[in-house]
């Protein structure tokens, strides 16, 4: 893996070219619906007196995002009539997605939940698998629109449009509903998708003609292994390439490294998701008030895990990748300790500023860093499939080991709970010093002997 190093000006510039500015608003237009479709959802459905257990069953909407790279070969693949040809393969994609989220909250704008609940379920479905498309190909677009050295300035902006969506949809959004009423909050929503459409027409779409042509004669080998030789096509060819080859390019360029990189792909973000869960009870068990938690952990880290967001575009620019996602490994892992000394020292809102304030930045770090990482290991013909899985496997055995967190907090405290959290964090740390170890050894290999 190539590391590129700019000085730390050329890498500030980085946040000035037009597509690295783009991500923000595809970030934006990425997360707004985010919690349309649950948090702020769930108040509106309260309001009009839906019980807690049907508001409970509307999480299953949630499914849809964790599914995603189902589909992600299709976005891959599958031409939109006119469309494509009028914007191309990953614009065309956006703008129908974005459509789509914009009408599906249009219609939301105008139902009674006590009227036609069954719809509003229906609803959030098409809405939540228009967002999760969104996402497949704003992704895919990301990787593709700029070289390597620059995805980690991508993700700080995207990450950042992201979490500024998130505060429109949550509050904003609540906000509008309470001076007014619930249509019109939904209906401002739906209007600020324009943001993203109005994105998707300005920006330019990235070439595809190298990465389609290095990809025809792979393809066409393995059609003929894997549906022998002779005349091919319809579905079964279509399979081959839209579903069996993004695996097998990944495992053939990577060889047997690649469930190295899978493994790293699959434990790097265990210690963060792991103690997430918790953070909410541990705050209000300490005896931290809403009002403490929304002032220092919502709305002051938000301004923090913006700086790490940044701050990681900038490493990867400057360092390039591999050494900033040692340290992102690093720092997740050690911000878990500052919270088991929390659980020590008790309702400090000092040191509640502090923990939140290394928390956010370290968090910013690494989620950016590692955003870029998982961008460089793909292959631009099937950036959307391949990503759409690594972002999947990510956050899969952190979740499930998540489930497992109020158990050890009861028989253990907190304290142990978030020293275990730590101690998940070394396998990455050890990981991504073994990938960093495997590159440099690998580059000086490849250097000419001396003369």
């Amino acid at each position: 893996m190539q590391e590129q190093r700019l000085s730390w000006a050329e890498a500030a510039k980085v946040y000035l070219k037009p597509r690295v500015i783009a991500m923000f608003f595809l970030g934006f237009s990425a997360g707004l619906p985010f919690l349309l479709v649950f948090s702020t959802l769930a108040a509106w459905l309260t309001d009009y007196g839906v019980s807690r257990t049907t508001i409970g069953f509307f999480a299953l909407v949630g499914l849809t995002y964790s599914i995603k790279f189902a589909w992600a070969p299709v976005i891959d693949h599958l031409r939109i009539p006119l469309f494509t040809r009028w914007l191309g393969k990953r614009r065309s994609w956006m703008l129908v997605s974005q459509s789509g989220i914009a009408l599906g909250l249009l219609f939301l704008a105008n139902i009674n939940p006590q009227l036609a609940l069954t719809k509003i379920a229906i609803v959030c479905v098409v809405i939540a698998f228009c967002a999760a498309s969104q996402d497949v190909v704003v992704d895919a677009f990301r990787i593709e629109a700029v070289d390597k050295e620059f995805q980690g300035a991508m993700a700080a902006n995207y990450v950042f449009g992201y979490r500024v969506a998130l505060l429109v949809a949550g509050g904003g959004a609540l906000y509008i509903a309470d001076i007014t009423d619930w249509s019109t909050s939904y209906l401002s929503m739906a209007m600020l998708m324009g943001v993203g459409i109005i994105t998707t027409l300005l920006i330019a779409e990235p070439d595809h003609n190298k990465a389609s042509e290095s990809a025809k004669p792979f393809e066409r080998t393995w059609i003929e292994r894997i549906l022998g030789p002779g005349q091919h096509g319809g579905l079964k060819e279509w399979f081959v390439k839209a579903v069996a080859c993004p695996f097998i390019d990944f495992f053939q360029r990577n060889g047997r490294f690649a469930l190295i990189l899978l493994l790293l792909i699959g434990i790097y973000r265990i210690s963060d998701l792991a103690m997430g869960v918790m953070a909410n009870p541990f705050y209000l068990d300490l005896g931290f008030t809403k009002t403490d938690i929304f002032q220092i952990v919502k709305v002051f880290g938000f301004f923090f895990s913006i700086l790490g967001a940044y701050l990681g575009g900038l490493l990867v620019v400057h360092y390039g990748i591999l050494r900033p996602l040692i340290l992102g490994a690093v720092m997740v892992a050690a911000t878990n300790l500052l919270f088991a000394h929390m659980a020590q020292i008790g309702p400090e809102k000092s040191w509640l500023a502090i923990l939140i304030s290394a928390d956010n930045i370290s968090a910013g770090i690494s989620n950016t860093v590692f955003i870029a990482y998982l961008s460089s290991l793909v292959n631009q013909e099937y950036t959307a499939t391949q990503y759409a899985l690594f972002s999947s496997l990510m956050t899969l055995p952190g979740k499930f080991i998540s489930a497992f967190s109020g158990i050890v907090v009861d028989t253990q405290g907190y304290s142990m709970f978030f020293i275990y959290a730590a101690i998940l964090g070394i396998p990455a740390i050890l990981l991504a010093i073994y990938v960093w170890w495997r590159d440099r050894r690998k580059a000086a290999e490849a250097e000419p002997a001396p003369g």
